[in-house]
């Protein structure tokens, strides 16, 4: 519609048995907001990807669009972060094995979509269902996803974390003041 965003929701799967990156591009980055447009996926994972066109003033000529995305994907290490990917993770010159799939951009009116009918409106009802199925699914990963960081966070806190150095300072202390407690005492004899 116009003045209003539009957005719609693509879902990436990594159906292999490797730590996927993938980013997406597009041929028209200022019309399209695309979150997120670049991540790691563990094996057997997905992720879910909102593609937001912004709000536009008026309609294309015929409904038609050339606008493009291209979502590229490639085997990365386990346990890589992303961002931890090397500035040229998707580089086609590069010696890594670079999937690409093409996605085309297609309008669909207002006026066409409040005239769907009774015939469609089963049809569309599974697909609602179907959507928020997939948008449930979407939010329990999230959380997963987010209770990973937060683990993985104190885990990064507690190796970088000074109760060592503090062990060790009380440590010599201890023996510092029984070291002087003993020369006290052997020269007060």
């Amino acid at each position: 519609e116009l003045g209003k965003q539009s957005f719609c929701d693509l879902k990436v799967v990594n159906n292999t048995e490797n730590h996927v990156a993938f980013k997406v591009k597009t041929t028209s980055p200022k019309k399209y907001f695309v979150r997120p447009n670049t991540s790691v996926l563990q094996p057997g994972d997905s992720c879910l990807i909102r593609v937001t066109l912004q709000a536009q003033r008026e309609y294309p000529p015929d409904m038609q669009c050339k606008d493009k995305f291209l979502l590229q994907s490639t085997i990365v290490p386990p346990n890589t972060d992303v961002d931890d990917l090397p500035a040229d993770t998707f580089n086609k010159e590069s010696s890594k094995d670079i999937r690409e799939f093409k996605l085309k951009v297609q309008y669909i009116s207002p006026s066409a979509q409040g005239n769907s009918g009774d015939e469609g409106s089963s049809d569309s009802n599974s697909t609602l269902q179907q959507l928020k199925e997939d948008r449930d699914a979407a939010v329990r990963q999230t959380l997963h996803l987010q209770q990973e960081l937060d683990l993985l966070k104190r885990r990064r806190q507690r190796r970088n974390d000074p109760v060592f150095s503090f062990k060790f300072a009380a440590i010599v202390g201890v023996i510092g003041i029984i070291v002087g407690l003993v020369l006290n005492l052997y020269l007060s004899k």
